[in-house]
């Protein structure tokens, strides 16, 4: 949830700044449509809710592992526009502790507890994984990627979130709250 405040911040920041958001539609990204993908597969493996289950639970990991292929492929695409750049390292970041988990990201206990998601901590502690998370122990993989940092529990949709969560959300907030290029004079 840390994406959806970034957002806010940045289309906050964007109608401070420019008082429009009309340049986002000049911008000229490639395969738009590979991000659209790649959040449609993850809101089909996230589970929605307090003890939800995810739509999708067959092949969960590997659609886990694919949306952020997806996502970095994307960026790829459109590595001149430097305000992926964060966010590209968020997606490569995110890609590799989850591939190494085998396509869960490891969440901290204590970070939950933080963010107020009690029963995410209770169903972590029975199951050992909730959804795509798996709990953090001595036996995942490259912990300090996982989800260690959280929004404070008062905070509306409060949440524990990687590090490459937080530089998505930097590169997010750059993208949507940057002034527009001057246009190029013709010739």
């Amino acid at each position: 949830m840390v994406l959806l405040w970034a957002i806010l911040l940045g289309l906050l920041i964007g109608l401070v700044r420019h008082r429009s958001l009309a340049y986002l539609a000049e911008l000229k990204l490639r395969a738009g449509w590979l991000v659209l993908l790649a959040v449609l597969v993850q809101v089909l493996i996230l589970p929605l809710g307090q003890n939800a289950q995810p739509i999708v639970t067959w092949g969960m990991e590997f659609l886990h592992i694919g949306s952020y292929l997806l996502l970095l492929l994307f960026a790829v695409l459109n590595y001149r526009e430097k305000a992926l750049w964060p966010m590209a390292l968020g997606m490569l970041s995110n890609f590799i502790v989850i591939t190494a988990n085998g396509g869960h990201m490891p969440a901290s206990l204590d970070a939950l507890r933080a963010a107020g998601r009690a029963a995410t901590v209770e169903k972590l502690l029975i199951d050992g994984v909730s959804g795509n998370v798996i709990l953090m122990s001595e036996t995942t993989k490259l912990n300090f990627l996982g989800d260690i940092l959280w929004l404070p529990s008062w905070v509306p949709f409060a949440n524990a979130f990687s590090v490459g969560d937080l530089l998505l959300g930097l590169g997010v907030i750059w993208l949507l709250g940057k002034r527009p290029s001057p246009p190029t004079p013709l010739p």
